[in-house]
């Protein structure tokens, strides 16, 4: 947690504010034209397995500099009327980041290891949210995680390979307990996030299991019974032994 502290503190003096888009001549859109640019991102280029076509967003980026530059001007902080439920702000922030950190790895030249330049990537390079210009970093655990609802870590995406699945539609404020139950599922349910070794009486479990503990044991008393409402197969036995399993930091391009 202090190398975490360190690090932030460092980056925060060394900040690269990332270029704005203006959204067009008539500058920012209004919300639902926004968020149907950021739909055609999505079912165009992303395909079933969650892999981003980072390339064909650069050689068309319209849809993704309009979500974009809507973001730069309108969040709940911001304008608190226009999002009335937990739910909306929740849903919002969600397609916020994703859309953020897809303009990030543009930005930085897609890189094919995340790890590489994890530091500019998550610290050090701001993006404008509701006229605040913030990291990726800060979004999640500054704004995001006070919001209290643990299964955004199963639809929030940096774009690394090690993250869940980026759905190919928008999250949906009337569909958000609908979709973050079906990403939890599918997310606690795939052997690359969840793998029983019985023999060892080991469950393997994605890292993102142990960055976010807490925000888990505030709904379940441990990381495993957590686990267990998901899985649909197999959960974990009492008394088994949890590891984490290394994230994998490669781009999660096509």
């Amino acid at each position: 947690m202090l190398a975490t502290l360190l690090v932030a503190a460092w980056a925060a003096g060394c900040a690269i504010d990332l270029v704005v888009p203006a959204g067009g001549a008539a500058g920012p859109p209004p919300a639902d034209v926004a968020n149907a640019a950021w739909a055609r991102v999505l079912s165009r280029h992303v395909d079933a397995e969650g892999r981003i076509d980072f390339a064909g967003v650069a050689r068309e980026p319209a849809d993704l500099d309009a979500f974009v530059a809507y973001v730069a001007t309108v969040s709940p902080r911001l304008k608190p009327a226009e999002f009335s439920t937990r739910g909306s702000a929740i849903a919002w922030y969600i397609n916020a980041y994703n859309a953020l950190a897809m303009y990030d790895v543009i930005q930085s030249g897609m890189p094919p290891d995340l790890d590489e330049v994890k530091v500019r990537f998550f610290y050090r390079n701001r993006l404008l949210v509701g006229g605040q210009r913030i990291s990726l970093y800060d979004l999640e655990n500054k704004v995001i995680r006070p919001l209290g609802e643990p299964r955004v870590h199963f639809a929030l995406n940096c774009m690394a390979r090690g993250c869940p699945r980026l759905p190919r539609e928008p999250f949906r404020t009337d569909e958000l307990g609908r979709q973050l139950e079906a990403a939890a599922s599918e997310f606690l349910n795939e052997k690359r996030n969840v793998d029983l070794e019985a023999e060892k009486r080991i469950a393997y479990v994605s890292m993102i299991l142990n960055w976010y503990e807490p925000d888990f044991l505030k709904t379940a008393s441990s990381l495993a019974a957590y686990i267990n409402r998901y899985r649909i197969t197999a959960p974990i036995p009492a008394g088994w032994e949890i590891r984490f399993i290394p994230y994998d930091w490669t781009l999660n391009a096509q």
